[in-house]
């Protein structure tokens, strides 16, 4: 990382730029960089930003599994990012129909609830067991709509 940032938004806002630049095989030690920041809850924002990000554009592709692999051993030891990781690989199996349970949908946060409403396979679980009336109504609305 280059050069000496002081303060959590500078370093953040810097962590967000070198993400946005990094190449792949580079990935790796920007996100294990970045979790050694003094600022723990910053490093695993911009992680989590950068981890958003990347799955989102990765979800629909062959690379999506090694990817998620590769970032879930770097993050095991950092509950946040550590989790929305897991929830986007249940994401990927929801979206793929790749084998995942109701329940582990029902219990996952309303992060993925809200954006599992937007793959037709959730709808009918999420229209009777999504944890908020905001998810509930979105999810039917969504399945009348299919």
């Amino acid at each position: 990382m280059a050069g000496a940032v002081t303060g959590e938004h500078e370093r953040y806002a810097r962590y967000l730029l070198e993400f946005a630049n990094v190449s792949d095989d580079d990935e790796p030690e920007l996100v294990r960089a970045v979790l050694t920041d003094p600022d723990r809850v910053m490093a695993e924002s911009a992680v989590v930003r950068h981890l958003d990000l990347r799955a989102a554009a990765l979800l629909a592709g062959h690379g999506f599994p090694a990817w998620a692999a590769r970032m879930g051993a770097l993050v095991l030891d950092h509950r946040f990012p550590a989790q929305r990781l897991r929830e986007w690989v249940l994401l990927r199996a929801i979206t793929h129909d790749e084998g995942w349970l109701a329940s582990e949908l029902t219990s996952a946060s309303d992060w993925l609830q809200r954006r599992a409403c937007a793959v037709p396979a959730a709808l009918t679980v999420l229209a009777e067991h999504g944890r908020t009336r905001r998810v509930r109504t979105a999810a039917r609305r969504a399945r009348e709509g299919v």
